[in-house]
């Protein structure tokens, strides 16, 4: 296993990290998977959580971008962290061209607030729609464009919403959107994967029976509309609590890691 560090950004938290897998010769790399941290996006939290499954990805022969951006309280927040994620899929299009990668099949596997970003990401195209031309205007060139061609969500934040309504980590969707979305209804608009429903690549969000972080409901929510608009979008409901699903020693990571690998064919 190889890797590579590139800045996408002045900023210090403007990085992502390659993982390339030991391919044999005569071999072909199986597409890019984008592991997308969590943490409530706050700043105490960064891309070390990521490194332990971007290692397992590549052991497993997968190519893996860690990926990290900009948190509320270090720079972040809205809409910077909105926008360090979408520069950094695009970044992907240099770092992919220096190593011969193939950008036919990338897919995102983010945990938590990650999976809330991995989501809103993959309906990156509907953004506009959104009713904030002056944030949509800042976006990475379309031209240059990265699309996820599907996403493995981890008990992500799905329904930001309802993840406002139940004041999840005192406050952290607030904290995310600078304010309550009272304050900021296009704001939430904006952020909320329920949003860009129905997305044209498939969704698929695990979640953790146990888990006492972000509850279930939060995928339940997703899933259902998903459904309801006909798009592909499933749950998958693994033994474990909110950290089993990014800890490689147990199943519920290895489930996530096989599904991974279903959505790069």
């Amino acid at each position: 296993m190889k890797r590579h560090k590139y800045q996408y950004g002045g900023d210090p938290s403007q990085w992502g990290e390659l993982f390339l897998p030991d391919v044999p010769d005569g071999g072909a790399h199986q597409g890019i998977v984008v592991v997308i941290h969590g943490g409530y996006w706050r700043p105490q939290y960064g891309a070390e959580l990521g490194e332990p499954i971007a290692t397992d990805l590549a052991a497993h022969g997968m190519t893996a971008w860690n990926l990290e951006y900009r948190r509320a309280g270090n720079g972040g927040g809205w809409p910077h962290t909105f926008l360090d994620v979408l520069a950094g899929l695009d970044k992907l299009r240099d770092v992919a061209a220096g190593h011969g990668l193939s950008l036919d099949r990338v897919v995102a596997l983010g945990h938590s607030a990650g999976g809330h970003l991995a989501v809103w990401a993959a309906g990156r195209d509907k953004l506009a729609e959104c009713g904030l031309p002056e944030v949509h205007g800042q976006m990475p060139s379309p031209q240059g464009a990265v699309h996820l061609t599907g996403v493995v969500s981890q008990s992500g934040l799905l329904n930001l919403a309802e993840a406002e309504r139940l004041n999840l980590s005192n406050g952290a969707v607030s904290n995310l959107l600078g304010g309550p979305s009272s304050d900021h209804p296009l704001r939430l608009r904006y952020a909320d994967p329920m949003t860009t429903l129905p997305l044209a690549v498939p969704v698929i969000a695990v979640h953790g029976a146990a888990d006492d972080t972000v509850p279930l409901s939060q995928s339940e929510s997703y899933v259902e509309a998903g459904t309801s608009a006909h798009m592909p979008v499933r749950l998958v409901t693994v033994p474990g609590d909110h950290y089993d699903l990014i800890d490689p020693k147990t199943a519920a990571y290895r489930t996530c890691r096989e599904l991974v690998r279903s959505l790069l064919g």
